[in-house]
């Protein structure tokens, strides 16, 4: 199939409607030149769905996930979009209503019902994709992972650990390490405060143990934590939420959590291979999605984290806030020491740029390293995408009039010696046609190579894996 586009010019709430058109194109239009060298499978996730029936999610972060599959082979890419068929997906297209409850959206159950089903959390995994198997994982906050096949994306169903790990939410970031062949998680348990657990799960296998505890009285909302070569840090924001007004205020899951600068955030570090806790750092209140990378140095433990000053971003990425064209909250690229011995984090600006869905080279993952990719809201939307060089603290940019942007995903080359020698690869929205393209820049120069034209509109998604 061979589609012909049609002009469409829509601004950046396109990518914030439903897409419900699943489709399979064996080839799209490519202008420019792709790399020879460029072979594999790109996978992304994201909602695809805001509404069932006349319910509408009331969050980005909400809709149901799609699956959406970019095939690259000798200068051609193919495409193919299918949703999640979760059983809340499912339960929802039956009743043709929202059933279930999301991160800013509850469909307003009793407080019967919520203590009854307290255990029981959506299954709608959009947030990120892990390899599992031989097949994929599809990944959000509530830890009930569910397996797709990478080559036809039809869902294969809901998994679930195998072990007795309580704990009702997760951050949707695992970290693997191919050194112990074993994946790295946090999960947390709600009682009358809450217990952070590091969790270790070995390859092949859904049975985590616990590799170290940590308690604290307010729970912090967290999407992801960090990781360097010996070390597992959490970052707890004051972003906090006391456990029972989760069962009884009857407000969706994140409404339940409020800002408390006061707290200042506590970086919580534990030794990888035995859990013996190194120390508790304290540092400035802030907010963030997502570190980065972090790293053993001579004498410290760096991370990096696109960091915000306060947890605004959260309300930013509402649906009422997005589709009525107010700003994004701007963040900025930090670096914070931690010095065993020492109470306080040591914090400076790498750059002014937010670099929200940042990316790095795998290799470089809990090493040290030169370069990050991510994307930037100079405009108030996602429009920019960055290259921060963390040693000369310069920034290179790709931006076009009109187009949107998403995670950026360097792909090394073959052989290549550098750090940013490969290329990066995202998937824009085209205000001028309406319809949706992958990217293929080169990560050195930050020029584009070539872009594969999608026949229909790519909602906005969060992350995703190349293989």
């Amino acid at each position: 199939m061979n589609p012909t586009l049609t002009a469409a010019p829509a601004d950046f709430r396109l990518g914030l409607t439903s897409q419900n058109h699943e489709i399979a194109v064996d080839g799209l239009p490519v202008t420019g030149r792709i790399p020879a060298w460029l072979a594999g499978t790109l996978l992304r996730n994201g909602p695809g769905r805001f509404e069932v029936g006349a319910d509408r999610y009331r969050h980005w972060f909400d809709g149901f996930a799609m699956i959406h599959r970019f095939g690259i082979a000798d200068g051609g890419v193919s495409y193919a979009n299918r949703f999640l068929r979760t059983p809340g997906f499912e339960a929802a297209e039956r009743a043709g209503r929202i059933v279930c409850s999301e991160f800013d959206t509850d469909p307003k159950r009793s407080v019967l019902d919520r203590l009854f089903n307290r255990g029981v959390m959506s299954e709608n995994a959009n947030v990120n994709i892990v390899p599992f198997a031989g097949d994929f994982l599809a990944l959000t906050e509530t830890p009930n992972p569910v397996a797709f096949d990478g080559t036809t994306l039809a869902t294969k169903g809901v998994l679930h650990y195998d072990d007795d790990v309580k704990g009702q939410v997760t951050t949707a970031h695992t970290i693997y390490d191919p050194d112990r062949r074993a994946t790295f998680n946090v999960v947390t348990e709600f009682g009358r405060g809450a217990t952070y657990k590091f969790v270790r799960i070995e390859h092949g296998t859904l049975a985590r143990t616990v590799v170290a505890t940590i308690t604290s009285d307010l729970p912090a909302y967290m999407h992801a934590f960090s990781a360097t070569e010996k070390h597992l840090i959490l970052q707890e924001y004051p972003l906090v939420v006391r456990p029972l007004d989760l069962l009884f205020r009857r407000k969706p899951f994140i409404e339940n959590y409020r800002w408390e600068p006061g707290r200042g955030t506590r970086f919580h570090v534990v030794r990888k291979d035995d859990g013996a806790h190194v120390g508790t750092f304290a540092a400035e209140a802030m907010f963030a999605f997502h570190p980065v990378n972090a790293y053993d140095d001579a004498d410290a433990i760096v991370i990096d984290i696109a960091a915000y000053d306060d947890a605004a971003i959260v309300s930013d990425l509402t649906m009422d806030h997005l589709l009525t064209g107010q700003p994004i909250s701007q963040g900025t690229l930090r670096r914070y020491r931690l010095v065993p011995g020492r109470s306080e984090a040591e914090v400076e600006t790498i750059a002014t740029e937010t670099t929200e869905l940042p990316r790095i080279a795998s290799d470089r993952i809990g090493k040290a390293y030169r370069y990050a990719y991510g994307v930037d809201v100079p405009n108030g939307t996602f429009d920019t995408i960055v290259k921060v060089d963390t040693h000369t603290r310069t920034v290179a940019r790709w931006t076009q009039p009109h187009t949107y942007v998403g995670e950026p995903v360097f792909v090394a080359r073959p052989g290549g010696q550098d750090e940013d020698d490969g290329v990066v690869l995202c998937v824009a929205l085209e205000g001028a046609t309406g319809h949706s393209a992958l990217l293929v820049l080169d990560a050195r120069s930050f020029e584009e190579l070539a872009r594969a034209e999608v026949p229909q509109h790519v909602p906005y998604g969060f992350h995703g894996i190349f293989h």
